[in-house]
């Protein structure tokens, strides 16, 4: 799927159906000239129901479904006839949307697991007919009760990728260079920086036929929470992940600036992302000779808090050493 086709915010109006009106019918028959009351009750309007799908990754399906209504509830009947209920209308969703309500900005649920219903707007409850209301001071009532109107609202669709391993990185990093070699996925990779303009997934295989979710989401750069680059839009989608691969390539002036830098970006958006598990990842290590790669290792050991690990995607190297820490990481 193109960047383009990757939508992951949709804002939708929402109605779900009147209650149909009980009925307030008085039976009447060939030699039963006053049958009494024999109104039905009316149908529920039909709900607005969001489901989840795991056939899907994108809310692209969305995109130009701005309104969606359901069905209202039929009227009652004579001999006690109960009015049809609305149709129900289902809206399916990928596993990671977050449900909120646009004027308030407030979560009302998350969608996590396949064939997940949650209503987000109820049905109007039908009204009771009339024979519901007979009574011995009462034997010939002649009103029933009305439908009860709709829910509408407007609500707004955020979808959280779901992965087991986020990459964070500055703009050309390697991080979608990673991404193809470790996964079967193809995304953009050019030799200028935000090449990445959305999130890109991808399945890692490893031993045994096991198998872990990578993300690999836009370049953030420090400045971020101002709007620099192309800011905190996308960091959502690293919030689910149990652990974050930092990618900083070898060539860089400072690795552990850099570290801390995204870091206190990290930090920044969302300050329960430091209670992720972290692994840093020193990519283009192929550009390193023996020696220089022994000093920058010695370094690095008295200087970086967490585990590391050298790579280079385009050699190859180092690319199972990453995976079993990672595979360790995310089964500790």
């Amino acid at each position: 799927m193109t960047e383009g086709n990757f939508v992951d915010y949709v804002k939708m109006y929402v109605a779900s159906g009147n209650g149909g009106k009980g009925s307030a019918h008085l039976h009447r028959e060939k030699y039963i000239a006053k049958g009494g009351p024999d109104g039905g009750d009316g149908g529920r309007g039909g709900h607005v129901i969001i489901r989840g799908n795991s056939n899907l990754w994108t809310l692209f399906h969305l995109k130009f479904k701005k309104h969606v209504r359901a069905g209202h509830g039929e009227h009652g009947g004579s001999s006690r006839s109960t009015g049809a209920d609305g149709e129900d209308v289902y809206v399916d969703v990928p596993l990671g949307t977050v449900v909120r309500d646009t004027e308030t900005n407030t979560v009302i649920f998350e969608i996590t697991e396949h064939g997940d219903e949650k209503i987000i707007a109820k049905g109007g409850k039908g009204g009771l007919g009339n024979w519901h209301f007979k009574s011995a001071t009462n034997q010939t009532p002649r009103y029933a009760q009305p439908g009860l109107p709709l829910e509408e609202k407007y609500i707004t669709l955020e979808l959280k990728v779901l992965a087991d391993v986020g990459l964070v990185g500055f703009p050309n990093a390697g991080k979608s260079t990673l991404l193809s070699v470790m996964t079967s996925a193809k995304p953009k990779i050019a030799d200028y920086e935000f090449t990445t303009l959305k999130p890109n997934l991808g399945i890692v295989e490893y031993r045994d036929f096991k198998s872990f979710v990578m993300a690999d989401i836009p370049g953030i750069i420090e400045g971020a929470a101002e709007g620099k680059g192309l800011g905190y839009y996308f960091l959502r989608h690293i919030e689910r992940n149990s652990v974050l691969l930092f990618l900083i390539p070898a060539d860089a002036d400072d690795i552990r600036k850099q570290y801390d830098i995204l870091l206190d970006e990290l930090r920044r958006y969302n300050p329960e992302m430091l209670d992720k598990e972290r692994i840093i990842a020193i990519s283009k290590c192929d550009m390193l000779d023996g020696e220089l790669k022994a000093e920058l290792k010695t370094e690095l050991n008295n200087e970086l808090p967490i585990p590391y690990v050298f790579i280079s995607s385009i050699a190859h190297q180092g690319i199972q050493e990453l995976k079993d820490k990672l595979w360790k990481l995310l089964n500790d």
